[in-house]
Protein backbone atom coordinates (compact mmCIF):
# COMPACT_ATOMS: atom_id res chain seq x y z
CA UNK A 1 0.00 0.00 0.00
CA UNK A 2 1.01 3.34 -0.86
CA UNK A 3 2.51 6.18 1.81
CA UNK A 4 -0.19 8.73 2.62
CA UNK A 5 -0.48 12.00 4.47
CA UNK A 6 -1.01 11.74 8.31
CA UNK A 7 -4.48 14.12 8.13
CA UNK A 8 -7.07 14.81 10.94
CA UNK A 9 -10.23 13.90 9.16
CA UNK A 10 -13.46 15.65 9.59
CA UNK A 11 -15.80 14.70 12.18
CA UNK A 12 -19.91 14.70 11.50
CA UNK A 13 -21.42 18.28 12.88
CA UNK A 14 -24.18 19.47 14.41
CA UNK A 15 -23.77 22.63 11.43
CA UNK A 16 -24.07 19.28 9.08
CA UNK A 17 -27.30 17.86 10.26
CA UNK A 18 -28.55 21.63 10.41
CA UNK A 19 -28.05 22.02 6.87
CA UNK A 20 -28.88 18.80 5.60
CA UNK A 21 -32.24 19.77 7.76
CA UNK A 22 -32.91 22.57 5.68
CA UNK A 23 -32.12 21.02 2.45
CA UNK A 24 -34.17 17.65 3.10
CA UNK A 25 -37.18 20.53 3.79
CA UNK A 26 -36.72 22.39 0.64
CA UNK A 27 -39.05 21.65 -2.16
CA UNK A 28 -37.01 21.25 -5.40
CA UNK A 29 -38.64 18.94 -7.81
CA UNK A 30 -36.33 18.23 -11.26
CA UNK A 31 -36.97 21.12 -13.11
CA UNK A 32 -37.37 23.39 -10.24
CA UNK A 33 -34.22 23.66 -7.99
CA UNK A 34 -34.04 26.85 -7.08
CA UNK A 35 -34.97 26.30 -3.54
CA UNK A 36 -31.81 24.48 -2.99
CA UNK A 37 -29.68 26.10 -5.54
CA UNK A 38 -30.49 29.29 -3.35
CA UNK A 39 -29.03 27.70 0.07
CA UNK A 40 -25.90 26.92 -2.16
CA UNK A 41 -25.51 29.67 -3.21
CA UNK A 42 -25.44 31.59 0.78
CA UNK A 43 -23.03 28.71 1.66
CA UNK A 44 -20.30 29.11 -0.73
CA UNK A 45 -20.60 31.57 -3.14
CA UNK A 46 -18.68 33.52 -0.73
CA UNK A 47 -16.02 31.25 -0.16
CA UNK A 48 -15.54 30.49 -4.36
CA UNK A 49 -13.34 32.16 -6.49
CA UNK A 50 -16.18 32.08 -8.79
CA UNK A 51 -19.34 30.85 -8.93
CA UNK A 52 -21.55 30.78 -12.12
CA UNK A 53 -25.56 29.32 -12.87
CA UNK A 54 -25.97 27.74 -16.19
CA UNK A 55 -28.71 28.17 -18.84
CA UNK A 56 -29.74 24.77 -17.13
CA UNK A 57 -29.84 26.12 -13.80
CA UNK A 58 -26.66 24.01 -12.44
CA UNK A 59 -24.57 25.96 -9.72
CA UNK A 60 -21.01 25.85 -10.73
CA UNK A 61 -18.44 27.01 -7.88
CA UNK A 62 -14.82 26.93 -8.32
CA UNK A 63 -11.98 27.35 -5.24
CA UNK A 64 -8.36 26.93 -7.01
CA UNK A 65 -5.46 25.07 -5.48
CA UNK A 66 -2.94 26.94 -3.27
CA UNK A 67 0.20 24.84 -4.61
CA UNK A 68 2.00 24.47 -7.99
CA UNK A 69 1.11 21.35 -8.83
CA UNK A 70 -2.70 20.60 -8.09
CA UNK A 71 -5.08 18.10 -9.62
CA UNK A 72 -8.28 19.41 -11.08
CA UNK A 73 -11.24 17.28 -9.70
CA UNK A 74 -15.14 18.03 -10.89
CA UNK A 75 -17.56 16.68 -7.96
CA UNK A 76 -21.02 16.67 -8.71
CA UNK A 77 -24.24 16.10 -6.78
CA UNK A 78 -27.47 16.63 -7.70
CA UNK A 79 -30.46 18.92 -6.26
CA UNK A 80 -33.49 18.00 -7.81
CA UNK A 81 -35.60 15.20 -5.89
CA UNK A 82 -38.94 13.25 -7.07
CA UNK A 83 -41.86 15.11 -7.37
CA UNK A 84 -45.65 15.80 -8.62
CA UNK A 85 -46.45 18.32 -11.52
CA UNK A 86 -50.32 19.05 -11.30
CA UNK A 87 -51.74 18.90 -15.16
CA UNK A 88 -55.63 19.75 -14.78
CA UNK A 89 -57.82 20.44 -12.24
CA UNK A 90 -60.62 18.01 -12.07
CA UNK A 91 -63.07 19.56 -9.36
CA UNK A 92 -61.86 22.84 -7.43
CA UNK A 93 -58.95 22.07 -4.87
CA UNK A 94 -58.45 18.76 -6.91
CA UNK A 95 -55.78 18.27 -9.59
CA UNK A 96 -54.80 15.17 -11.68
CA UNK A 97 -51.12 15.00 -11.71
CA UNK A 98 -48.09 13.26 -13.03
CA UNK A 99 -44.98 11.95 -11.44
CA UNK A 100 -41.73 13.80 -12.06
CA UNK A 101 -38.91 10.95 -11.86
CA UNK A 102 -39.77 7.01 -10.75
CA UNK A 103 -41.99 6.70 -7.94
CA UNK A 104 -43.74 3.68 -7.27
CA UNK A 105 -47.99 4.91 -7.71
CA UNK A 106 -48.53 2.34 -4.98
CA UNK A 107 -46.60 4.56 -2.49
CA UNK A 108 -48.28 7.34 -3.15
CA UNK A 109 -52.03 7.31 -1.81
CA UNK A 110 -52.30 9.11 1.93
CA UNK A 111 -49.38 10.92 1.49
CA UNK A 112 -49.00 14.83 2.02
CA UNK A 113 -47.52 17.01 -0.33
CA UNK A 114 -46.77 20.61 -0.49
CA UNK A 115 -47.86 22.45 -4.09
CA UNK A 116 -46.31 25.13 -5.49
CA UNK A 117 -44.35 28.17 -4.32
CA UNK A 118 -46.04 28.89 -1.31
CA UNK A 119 -46.51 25.18 -0.14
CA UNK A 120 -49.90 24.78 -0.26
CA UNK A 121 -50.86 21.53 2.00
CA UNK A 122 -52.22 18.95 0.32
CA UNK A 123 -53.16 15.34 -0.03
CA UNK A 124 -52.54 11.95 -2.59
CA UNK A 125 -56.32 10.69 -2.34
CA UNK A 126 -57.53 7.40 -3.53
CA UNK A 127 -60.40 5.73 -2.93
CA UNK A 128 -60.92 4.05 0.53
CA UNK A 129 -60.63 0.17 0.54
CA UNK A 130 -64.38 -0.04 1.91
CA UNK A 131 -65.84 1.98 -0.96
CA UNK A 132 -63.91 -0.34 -3.18
CA UNK A 133 -65.17 -3.67 -5.07
CA UNK A 134 -63.09 -6.82 -4.59
CA UNK A 135 -62.38 -6.82 -7.65
CA UNK A 136 -60.92 -3.24 -7.59
CA UNK A 137 -58.96 -4.30 -4.72
CA UNK A 138 -57.28 -6.68 -6.99
CA UNK A 139 -55.73 -4.31 -9.27
CA UNK A 140 -52.61 -2.29 -8.80
CA UNK A 141 -53.34 1.26 -8.35
CA UNK A 142 -52.26 3.58 -11.26
CA UNK A 143 -51.35 7.10 -11.03
CA UNK A 144 -54.75 8.16 -12.99
CA UNK A 145 -56.69 6.72 -10.04
CA UNK A 146 -55.41 8.94 -7.87
CA UNK A 147 -55.56 13.47 -7.37
CA UNK A 148 -53.81 15.74 -5.49
CA UNK A 149 -56.43 17.29 -3.05
CA UNK A 150 -55.49 20.87 -1.53
CA UNK A 151 -59.07 20.89 0.20
CA UNK A 152 -60.55 23.59 -1.66
CA UNK A 153 -60.69 25.92 -4.51
CA UNK A 154 -57.36 27.91 -4.56
CA UNK A 155 -56.45 30.29 -7.19
CA UNK A 156 -53.17 30.97 -6.68
CA UNK A 157 -52.51 26.82 -7.65
CA UNK A 158 -52.42 26.14 -11.16
CA UNK A 159 -51.89 23.75 -13.34
CA UNK A 160 -48.16 23.43 -14.66
CA UNK A 161 -46.79 23.73 -10.35
CA UNK A 162 -44.96 20.99 -9.24
CA UNK A 163 -45.85 19.55 -5.74
CA UNK A 164 -43.44 17.22 -3.33
CA UNK A 165 -44.35 15.61 -0.45
CA UNK A 166 -44.30 16.86 2.58
CA UNK A 167 -41.66 14.77 4.62
CA UNK A 168 -40.24 16.50 7.63
CA UNK A 169 -36.94 15.36 8.62
CA UNK A 170 -35.84 14.27 12.04
CA UNK A 171 -32.97 12.54 13.84
CA UNK A 172 -33.79 8.52 14.78
CA UNK A 173 -30.91 7.98 17.38
CA UNK A 174 -28.18 6.77 14.40
CA UNK A 175 -29.78 7.87 11.59
CA UNK A 176 -31.65 10.81 9.91
CA UNK A 177 -34.96 10.48 8.06
CA UNK A 178 -36.33 12.86 5.68
CA UNK A 179 -37.60 13.09 2.04
CA UNK A 180 -35.32 14.09 -0.91
CA UNK A 181 -31.99 12.61 0.94
CA UNK A 182 -31.28 11.53 -2.63
CA UNK A 183 -29.78 13.91 -3.05
CA UNK A 184 -29.14 16.43 -0.85
CA UNK A 185 -26.77 14.12 1.54
CA UNK A 186 -24.84 14.87 -1.62
CA UNK A 187 -25.27 18.20 -1.90
CA UNK A 188 -24.64 18.61 1.92
CA UNK A 189 -21.23 16.21 1.78
CA UNK A 190 -20.01 18.56 -1.42
CA UNK A 191 -20.74 22.08 0.67
CA UNK A 192 -18.35 20.87 3.49
CA UNK A 193 -16.07 19.61 0.94
CA UNK A 194 -15.65 23.07 -0.79
CA UNK A 195 -15.37 24.54 2.47
CA UNK A 196 -12.84 22.27 4.07
CA UNK A 197 -11.03 21.87 0.59
CA UNK A 198 -7.53 20.10 0.67
CA UNK A 199 -5.08 22.52 -1.03
CA UNK A 200 -3.42 20.75 -3.94
CA UNK A 201 -6.62 20.34 -5.68
CA UNK A 202 -8.76 22.86 -7.51
CA UNK A 203 -11.94 21.56 -6.66
CA UNK A 204 -14.84 22.12 -9.18
CA UNK A 205 -17.96 21.89 -7.49
CA UNK A 206 -20.92 21.39 -9.59
CA UNK A 207 -24.64 21.12 -7.82
CA UNK A 208 -26.54 19.43 -11.32
CA UNK A 209 -30.18 19.61 -11.99
CA UNK A 210 -32.77 17.08 -13.37
CA UNK A 211 -30.55 14.36 -11.92
CA UNK A 212 -33.67 12.21 -11.51
CA UNK A 213 -35.26 12.57 -15.14
CA UNK A 214 -32.13 11.58 -17.55
CA UNK A 215 -29.03 13.11 -15.41
CA UNK A 216 -29.80 16.07 -18.04
CA UNK A 217 -27.81 18.63 -15.82
CA UNK A 218 -24.59 16.77 -15.80
CA UNK A 219 -24.59 16.33 -19.92
CA UNK A 220 -23.55 19.82 -19.88
CA UNK A 221 -22.19 20.68 -16.44
CA UNK A 222 -18.70 19.19 -17.42
CA UNK A 223 -18.32 20.08 -21.11
CA UNK A 224 -15.80 23.41 -20.90
CA UNK A 225 -13.96 22.59 -17.51
CA UNK A 226 -11.38 20.04 -18.44
CA UNK A 227 -10.99 18.15 -15.30
CA UNK A 228 -8.42 15.27 -14.80
CA UNK A 229 -11.05 13.36 -13.03
CA UNK A 230 -14.74 13.40 -11.56
CA UNK A 231 -16.50 11.60 -8.44
CA UNK A 232 -19.95 11.79 -8.57
CA UNK A 233 -21.61 11.84 -4.75
CA UNK A 234 -25.16 10.56 -4.42
CA UNK A 235 -27.56 8.44 -2.62
CA UNK A 236 -28.06 4.83 -3.17
CA UNK A 237 -30.58 2.17 -2.39
CA UNK A 238 -30.23 -0.07 0.57
CA UNK A 239 -31.97 -3.51 -0.25
CA UNK A 240 -30.79 -4.80 3.27
CA UNK A 241 -34.41 -5.65 4.49
CA UNK A 242 -35.22 -8.56 5.80
CA UNK A 243 -36.64 -12.02 3.97
CA UNK A 244 -39.76 -13.30 4.82
CA UNK A 245 -37.56 -16.56 4.93
CA UNK A 246 -34.89 -15.37 6.94
CA UNK A 247 -32.22 -15.24 4.11
CA UNK A 248 -30.27 -12.51 3.06
CA UNK A 249 -31.18 -10.77 -0.05
CA UNK A 250 -28.97 -11.91 -2.95
CA UNK A 251 -29.22 -8.59 -4.80
CA UNK A 252 -28.91 -6.16 -2.36
CA UNK A 253 -27.23 -2.71 -4.01
CA UNK A 254 -25.82 -1.49 0.02
CA UNK A 255 -26.33 -2.43 3.15
CA UNK A 256 -26.87 0.69 5.88
CA UNK A 257 -23.96 0.74 8.07
CA UNK A 258 -21.01 -0.50 6.23
CA UNK A 259 -19.73 2.93 4.43
CA UNK A 260 -20.24 4.90 1.81
CA UNK A 261 -20.48 2.56 -1.64
CA UNK A 262 -17.79 2.57 -4.47
CA UNK A 263 -19.24 2.23 -7.47
CA UNK A 264 -17.75 -0.69 -9.88
CA UNK A 265 -20.01 -0.47 -12.62
CA UNK A 266 -24.30 0.77 -13.28
CA UNK A 267 -26.24 0.68 -16.09
CA UNK A 268 -24.67 4.03 -17.37
CA UNK A 269 -21.07 3.63 -16.48
CA UNK A 270 -18.15 1.45 -16.25
CA UNK A 271 -16.36 3.45 -13.33
CA UNK A 272 -12.41 3.99 -13.96
CA UNK A 273 -10.75 1.12 -12.09
CA UNK A 274 -7.95 3.63 -11.03
CA UNK A 275 -9.91 5.81 -8.76
CA UNK A 276 -11.72 2.94 -7.66
CA UNK A 277 -8.90 1.19 -6.32
CA UNK A 278 -6.92 4.45 -4.74
CA UNK A 279 -10.70 5.21 -2.77
CA UNK A 280 -10.54 1.86 -1.49
CA UNK A 281 -6.60 2.21 -0.62
CA UNK A 282 -6.99 5.45 1.06
CA UNK A 283 -10.54 3.70 2.48
CA UNK A 284 -8.16 0.71 3.89
CA UNK A 285 -5.43 3.41 5.08
CA UNK A 286 -7.18 5.54 7.19
CA UNK A 287 -9.65 2.65 8.30
CA UNK A 288 -12.75 4.44 6.84
CA UNK A 289 -15.58 2.34 6.27
CA UNK A 290 -16.41 1.40 2.95
CA UNK A 291 -18.63 -0.89 0.41
CA UNK A 292 -18.44 -2.18 -3.20
CA UNK A 293 -22.08 -1.00 -4.39
CA UNK A 294 -23.07 -4.66 -6.55
CA UNK A 295 -23.67 -4.11 -9.87
CA UNK A 296 -27.07 -2.92 -10.59
CA UNK A 297 -29.41 -1.02 -12.88
CA UNK A 298 -29.77 2.76 -12.82
CA UNK A 299 -27.46 5.44 -13.18
CA UNK A 300 -25.89 8.32 -11.90
CA UNK A 301 -24.42 12.04 -12.75
CA UNK A 302 -21.27 10.06 -13.65
CA UNK A 303 -22.84 8.87 -16.89
CA UNK A 304 -22.90 11.66 -19.00
CA UNK A 305 -20.23 13.02 -17.02
CA UNK A 306 -17.44 10.38 -18.04
CA UNK A 307 -18.32 10.73 -21.78
CA UNK A 308 -17.65 14.19 -21.87
CA UNK A 309 -15.00 15.89 -24.48
CA UNK A 310 -12.56 13.64 -24.72
CA UNK A 311 -13.55 11.33 -21.80
CA UNK A 312 -13.33 12.20 -17.97
CA UNK A 313 -12.17 9.29 -15.49
CA UNK A 314 -14.83 9.07 -13.52
CA UNK A 315 -16.70 6.74 -10.10
CA UNK A 316 -19.51 7.03 -8.02
CA UNK A 317 -19.96 7.27 -4.48
CA UNK A 318 -23.08 7.25 -2.64
CA UNK A 319 -24.47 6.66 1.08
CA UNK A 320 -27.16 4.38 1.30
CA UNK A 321 -30.59 4.81 1.96
CA UNK A 322 -33.41 2.39 2.70
CA UNK A 323 -37.06 3.27 0.78
CA UNK A 324 -35.54 4.91 -1.94
CA UNK A 325 -38.05 7.37 -3.92
CA UNK A 326 -40.42 7.19 -1.49
CA UNK A 327 -41.93 10.05 1.29
CA UNK A 328 -39.32 8.96 3.31
CA UNK A 329 -35.44 8.03 3.43
CA UNK A 330 -33.73 6.54 6.47
CA UNK A 331 -29.63 6.38 6.57
CA UNK A 332 -27.07 6.09 9.04
CA UNK A 333 -24.92 9.19 10.41
CA UNK A 334 -21.86 6.67 10.43
CA UNK A 335 -22.62 6.32 6.56
CA UNK A 336 -22.29 10.00 6.17
CA UNK A 337 -19.52 10.71 7.96
CA UNK A 338 -17.72 8.04 6.56
CA UNK A 339 -18.41 9.85 3.23
CA UNK A 340 -16.99 12.96 4.48
CA UNK A 341 -14.03 11.48 5.66
CA UNK A 342 -12.94 9.13 2.40
CA UNK A 343 -13.40 11.90 -0.26
CA UNK A 344 -11.29 14.36 1.90
CA UNK A 345 -8.38 12.33 2.40
CA UNK A 346 -8.58 10.78 -1.81
CA UNK A 347 -8.28 15.07 -2.29
CA UNK A 348 -5.69 15.41 0.43
CA UNK A 349 -3.50 12.53 -1.10
CA UNK A 350 -4.26 13.14 -5.15
CA UNK A 351 -1.91 13.62 -7.48
CA UNK A 352 -1.73 13.47 -11.43
CA UNK A 353 0.28 9.77 -10.76
CA UNK A 354 -2.69 8.04 -10.44
CA UNK A 355 -4.20 8.61 -13.66
CA UNK A 356 -0.71 8.40 -15.25
CA UNK A 357 -1.26 4.30 -14.89
CA UNK A 358 -2.53 2.35 -17.33
CA UNK A 359 -6.22 2.19 -17.04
Amino acid sequence: MAEYKNLELPVLTQTDIDLLEELSNACAVSGNEREVRKIVRREIEPLADSFEVDALGNAIAVKKAKTPEFTRVLIAAHMDEIGFMLVKEDDPGMFIFRPVGGIDPRQMAGKSVLVGPDHVPGIIGAAPIHLTTPEERKKTVQVKDLRIDIGAENKSVKPGMFATYNTQFCEMGSSVCGKALDNRFGVCVLIRLFKECPENVELIAAFTVQEEVGTRGASVVAFDRHPDLSIVIDSTPAMDLPRWDGEESPIYKSKLGQGPAVYTHDGRTLSDPRIINYLFDISEAYGIPSQRRQPMLGGTDAGPIHLTQEGIPTVSLSIPGRYAHSAATIARKSDWEAQIQLLYAALANLDKNLLAQPR
